[in-house]
């Protein structure tokens, strides 16, 4: 029989999450379309010559601030192992389309394992194993509470915050530059500042005209936005 304190110390090594996104889809040729959705503007197609015309133009139009054609471009992520923290602050942003991890129908320990985000000042405060021990013990009550009868929308009340779930999200360039913007921002919170800056390190290889005046940081994991 496993003993309690082998029983926790797995507990322990499994609970705690590392986050993670997939770019799951962008548009094709994000670049090319909002050029020539810029010129369409002007009817200015005789100067479509990629990539030269595309570089400069985009550039132009970001320096002039016209960002309305940059929301013909979208690029649509999935993010895993974020707490519900993070995802409280990240579905702020009202001109990005979210689909959430349901507390109310996932069955934590049937469904799938539990796992929750461990702040580094709490495991830098020498209080990892407190708070992996009092997260388990809330984790095995709402259990108990389940295989007692209790709704899971109901049992879910004693989850914490640093639960992780799974999101996915849809957003144009102009409101993926918006969210950076302020996410990526060195005075951000620090998970949702590490998430986007994946975001954005994804963005800046997938669509790096748009992206380019997004300066980052790796010694502080934040990005500045550099107006020219």
């Amino acid at each position: 029989m496993e003993s309690i304190t082998a029983k926790q110390g797995k507990i322990m090594s499994d609970i705690i999450a590392k986050p993670s996104v997939e770019l799951m889809s962008i548009t094709p040729n994000a670049e090319q379309v909002i050029e020539l959705a810029c010129r369409t503007c002007y009817l200015s197609f005789h100067r479509f010559q990629p990539p030269n015309s595309t570089e400069e133009l985009i550039k132009k139009i970001i320096r002039k601030k016209h960002h309305s054609v940059l929301e013909h471009a979208l690029a649509t992520f999935r993010i895993k192992g974020g707490s519900r923290v993070f995802t409280h602050e990240l579905v702020r942003h009202r001109l990005m389309s979210p689909s959430q991890e349901s507390q109310r129908y996932v069955e934590y320990g049937k469904v799938r394992n539990f796992d929750a985000v461990l702040p580094p000042t709490i495991e830098q405060g020498g209080f990892k194993d407190r708070y992996i021990d009092m997260t388990t013990r809330l984790v095995e009550f709402y259990e108990e509470m389940v295989k007692a009868g209790v709704p899971k929308e109901d049992a879910r009340y004693i989850l914490p915050n640093g639960t992780t779930s799974e999101i996915v999200i849809s957003a144009n360039f102009r409101e993926f530059r918006h969210i950076f913007e302020v996410r990526c921002n060195p005075r951000a919170h620090w998970e949702i500042r590490q998430i986007c800056m994946m975001m954005l390190e994804v963005m800046k290889k997938e669509a790096p005209i748009v992206f380019d005046d997004f300066i980052l940081d790796k010694e502080t994991n934040s990005a500045t936005l550099i107006e020219s």
